[in-house]
């Protein structure tokens, strides 16, 4: 991968990475006092109390993949309604930053296995220079791609000002993302990981608990279909709500309308019986 805007971060996107000396820069060995969480992003979640944040995302390979076709779903995604967006990589950050004014949430996957949702301090800083107003990251308890801890990841971050937002999988990890100074956390990985149960809808438990147990915003992400799905997780104690491929992954939305269709066609016909005439004794019978 190429070097930042600066010169300075280097993302390797194959093997074990290793942080540049400028990153370790950004963590001191010791220190006394941890980086204040950035104003600018406590005030963008403030203004996303119960909204909606839409996810517009399309792998390479996938019909609608590239910055103008992103930038497009982001502006019909705000048109109807969406506080937010959540952009997946800088050249569509950058391209929706420019098509919308609303709040970004910006994020880099890289990979495909393990730790693939914004990697490294290095893809962190790469979305955030494109124009994102917060940066999700893995915040689950597999090591990162970088070596460095997430504590230290959060501190770097926010010595550059850049707000964080912890996707995690479990309670625990919940916790643990909030006491490392995320400013919000999210239950976007719930089901996707080995240490995370696989619910066939949202994951409305680990929504309440981590609601009850946090001090800082919890936002539902993940498996939320319908808009009463998307109620429930508000009335649950979510802070906001991020639905993506409901809304967004079109390919995707068609293939549940053709299983179900497909489904149906396979099941046996029932048979019905004939309709049986009766006659009243005015009614001709020929």
């Amino acid at each position: 991968m190429p070097d930042t805007a600066s010169g300075t971060t280097t993302v390797t996107t194959a093997g074990p990475a290793t942080a540049t000396t400028t990153e370790r820069d950004l963590v001191p060995p010791t220190r006394t006092s941890r980086a204040p969480r950035p104003a600018g992003a406590a005030a963008v979640l403030r203004g996303l109390a119960g909204t909606l944040i839409v996810s517009c995302q399309a792998l390479p390979g996938e019909p609608l993949h590239g910055p103008d076709i992103m930038a497009r779903m982001a502006r019909a995604a705000v048109a109807g309604g969406a506080a937010a967006v959540r952009i997946n990589g800088p050249e569509d950050v950058a391209a929706v930053r420019r098509a919308v004014t609303v709040p970004l949430i910006g994020l880099w996957k890289d990979g495909d296995e393990g730790v693939y949702i914004t990697p490294t301090l290095g893809h962190a800083r790469r979305v955030a220079e494109a124009g994102a107003d917060l940066v999700a990251i893995d915040a689950t308890h597999r090591p990162r791609r970088d070596g460095l801890s997430l504590p230290d990841t959060i501190e770097a971050l926010h010595r550059l000002g850049i707000g964080v937002l912890a996707d995690v999988s479990t309670h625990e990890e919940g916790l643990a993302a909030a006491a490392a100074g995320a400013d919000a956390v999210a239950t976007t990985l719930s089901g996707y990981t080995p240490d995370s149960a696989s619910p066939d809808g949202p994951d409305f438990t680990l929504v309440v608990s981590l609601a009850a147990a946090l001090d800082v915003p919890l936002i539902a992400e993940g498996r939320i279909t319908t808009p009463a799905e998307a109620a429930r997780a508000l009335a649950l104690g979510a802070h906001a709500v991020v639905v993506g491929g409901a809304i967004t992954r079109p390919t995707a939305i068609t293939e549940r309308f053709a299983d179900a269709l497909e489904s149906e066609s396979a099941a046996p016909t029932p048979s019905v019986p004939s309709p049986v005439i009766r006659r009243t004794a005015e009614e001709p019978t020929a």
